[in-house]
């Protein structure tokens, strides 16, 4: 009885031995180069991990000088969070209030990067909450898992609009807004994309955020002059028509007198 374990033998059409061990040799030969080929692989990601710990480093200092600038700024970070497609939609008119006392934003790699990171909101005294910053860290295990840790939000008495806005007695209750907030002490893996969006696109460069909001605003500004200039023109327009109306008026009255 033949052996399932094995693969089916190949013979020639002519009945010769199968030719199994050169196809076995061949798929060896393969083998060892995909082998060098991801140590060739592991050794480039070894190197890019350095280059990026290496510049994560000299990074950190012009951040903060960058911090340092923002926080001149009257409402850098609700601007910029306002202006981005995606955290534009998980701002309430509530979360817009917090936000007025934000002081600055920090995201923060882990020393060796591939462990994880934190993002730190740091923020003015405010009637909101006793916290003076609240962090929420991402911590990836050498399998590959993340575990989420974040601060507990000491809210004010009354303050706390995380379950949903809150309505006076009597009036009709509408579908709960999902506050900033709720995101930012949840620890569910499916919250992960907020969290990247954050460090991967609006981190690295939010002035390009902060700068749509103000373009758009030269755009209204260049749109309310077009029409002022439209209505301008039209009025112009009407006061020739009149005058030149007057005008042919004159001339025939001018005619009358010469023919009597």
């Amino acid at each position: 009885m033949a052996d399932k374990g094995k693969k089916a033998k190949v013979e020639d059409e002519d009945g010769s031995e199968p030719r199994d061990s050169e196809l076995f040799l061949t798929i060896q030969k393969l083998q060892e180069v995909q082998d060098e080929l991801e140590k060739v692989n592991e050794e480039a990601s070894d190197k890019v991990l350095e280059v990026e710990q290496k510049y994560n480093k000299i990074r950190k200092p012009v951040y903060q000088k960058r911090s340092e600038i923002i926080q001149r700024i009257p409402d850098f970070w609700l601007t910029a969070f306002l202006s981005h497609p995606a955290l534009s939609e998980i701002l309430t008119d509530n979360d817009q209030k917090v936000f007025k006392f934000l002081q600055s934003l920090e995201v923060d790699e882990f020393p060796d990067i591939k462990s994880g990171y934190s993002i730190t909101f740091t923020f003015n005294s405010n009637p909101y909450f006793e916290n003076s910053s609240l962090a929420k860290s991402f911590h990836i295990s050498e399998e590959g898992t993340t575990t989420v840790k974040c601060s507990e939000i000491k809210w004010q008495h009354g303050m706390d609009f995380t379950n949903g806005v809150k309505h006076a007695v009597g009036t009709k209750r509408s579908l709960p807004e999902e506050s900033f907030f709720k995101w930012f002490v949840e620890t569910g893996w499916t919250q992960d994309e907020i969290a990247d969006i954050i460090r991967e696109d609006l981190w690295p460069n939010p002035l390009k955020y902060f700068h749509n909001d103000q373009d758009d605003e030269d755009d209204e500004d260049d749109d309310d002059e077009d029409d002022d200039d439209d209505e301008e023109f039209d009025d112009e327009g009407g006061e020739n028509e009149g005058q030149g109306e007057g005008e042919e008026d004159g001339d025939e009255d001018e005619d009358e007198e010469e023919d009597e």
